[in-house]
């Protein structure tokens, strides 16, 4: 098989996963802004499996571009990518369909690390059943903050500003996209007291 034909194979999958993701959103109900709050989480791991998705087109797409032959080995090591990313979609309408509870969580979780490992050559040095118990882990101890937070909000409006209000710090400082280290001193500490920067500081620590 030549690398061209694997090329528009694999683009054929994507382009159908990237559609089943945006079509496991729900369409809000309402003509405004506010109506929208509500499916921010849910927007917000479309938009990281969006980008997730893209980065591995983009490499996928230079790395055939130098590829001279494909063997049988490359075409089950492809398979195996695609299984991985064609259950973005599945774990998204399971968070959409249950919210951000543990196992959903988790799942995505998993299938992102599994992705990673096989994709882009993440290893993990540590032991697997402890990544799993992490992720595990993780999804309770945010289902119970979005309880805690849940309870004391009037209305579901009230609920999705303070969930965004918790979040959006956590995403931005704790080392998600880019490596707190890189803020200053004074914040440290704080930076280093948020869930999300202990849930990834244990995860990192599991993996190298």
């Amino acid at each position: 098989m030549s690398a061209s034909r694997l090329e528009a194979f694999t683009d054929g999958v994507i382009a159908i996963i990237i559609t089943i993701m945006v079509l496991e959103i729900r369409v809000p109900h309402g003509s405004d802004l506010a109506s929208l709050e509500a499916d921010v989480p849910v927007l917000s791991a479309y938009v990281l499996s969006y980008v997730n998705v893209g980065i591995f087109w983009n490499n996928h797409h230079h790395m055939l571009h130098v590829t001279e032959r494909v063997n049988g080995k490359v075409l089950w090591a492809n398979l195996a990518l695609l299984f991985w990313l064609s259950l973005v979609p599945f774990v998204i309408r399971w968070i959409n369909d249950t919210g951000f509870t543990a196992l959903p969580t988790a799942a995505y979780g998993i299938v992102l690390v599994a992705f990673g490992w096989l994709v882009f050559g993440v290893r993990v040095n540590g032991s697997i059943l402890a990544l799993t118990i992490l992720c595990i882990v993780g999804g309770y101890a945010f289902s119970g903050l979005g309880l805690l937070t849940a309870s004391r909000a009037r209305t579901l409006e009230g609920v999705s500003g303070l969930m965004n209000l918790i979040m959006m710090p956590m995403w931005l400082c704790s080392g998600v996209f880019f490596s707190y280290e890189r803020f200053p001193s004074s914040v440290k500490p704080f930076i280093r007291a948020l869930p999300l920067t202990m849930l990834n500081d244990a995860l990192r620590a599991v993996m190298n």
